[in-house]
Order: structure tokens, then C-alpha cells, then sequence
């Protein structure tokens, strides 16, 4: 046997295991994001109350959720989707700690929401005025960024 056909073998087999260690990573993100957004629920019958608060986190639950289905399905992840999670979590921030915080951390928590949000509308304008190559060009369709 040579040692092409060994190196090939291997790369394969370290493919498989990456993949299957991949799926598993994804089968604890979604079974950890149920249970909080459980126990999210649970809270909320408890106390017999509804808070924006809560909303907005079982909201972040369902993106983590969306993202791990899109990459099941597509096998790449939208760079989108950690950004929206990103701004519901600033404001959130803003929601529960706006007692607590001073004028220039609610300034520099809106700001960050704003930046997050130009960074979104570009990356949207980009894919649309510069769309990705096909697989011929290069970049594999398995792994572009969205």
C-alpha cells in the first residue's frame, strides 16, 4: 500500500470523525438551548408573568435553534444569525439593566445594537451586489459564509 493511499485513507477517516464530533457538538447546543428555554417557560408559570425580557430570551433560544438547523441542512452557517442573536441580547441588556446603567453605557449599548445592525445591511448589500463564486470558482459550496 502507498503511502498516498494511507495519507488519503486517513484524511477520510479524520473527515468522518470531525463530522460525527460536529453533529455531537450540535446535539448538546440544541438539547442545552431546550432545556433553558424550559426552564425559561417553567420561571415564567411559576411567577404568572410575562416580561418582554422573557420574550426576548426565548426569542434568542430560537435563533440558536435556527442556526443549528440551517447548518444541519446547508452545512454552513449564515454569519447574519449570531448577529441577530447578538442585538436581541444588547437589547435585552438594555430592558433589564436600564435602572442600573449610566447614560454612557445605555449610549455605548444602543451604539453597539447600531453597529451591529450597519454590519448586517452590508453583509446583506454584499451578497447581493457581489454574490459568491460557484464551486468552480474555488470556494467549495459546503463552506461559504452567508
Amino acid at each position: 500500500m502507498s503511502t498516498h493511499q494511507n495519507d488519503s485513507r486517513l484524511v477520510a477517516w479524520s473527515g468522518r470523525a470531525l463530522g460525527f464530533l460536529e453533529l455531537i457538538g450540535l446535539m448538546v447546543i440544541s438539547v442545552a438551548t431546550l432545556v433553558a428555554a424550559g426552564q425559561e417557560v417553567a420561571k415564567m408559570i411559576a411567577v404568572h408573568e410575562v416580561t418582554l425580557a422573557d420574550l426576548l430570551l426565548l426569542f434568542i433560544y430560537l435563533e440558536v435553534l435556527a442556526m443549528v438547523k440551517v447548518y444541519l441542512e446547508s452545512g454552513s452557517l449564515p454569519i447574519r444569525m449570531p448577529l441577530y442573536i447578538g442585538m436581541v441580547a444588547l437589547a435585552r441588556h438594555l430592558i433589564l439593566d436600564m435602572k442600573h446603567l449610566g447614560p454612557w453605557e445605555i449610549t455605548a449599548t444602543a451604539t453597539g445594537i447600531l453597529i451591529i445592525s450597519v454590519a448586517v445591511l452590508l453583509i446583506r448589500f454584499g451578497h447581493t451586489r457581489f454574490p459568491y463564486p460557484s464551486a468552480k470558482g474555488g470556494e467549495s459550496e459546503d463552506h461559504q459564509v452567508q
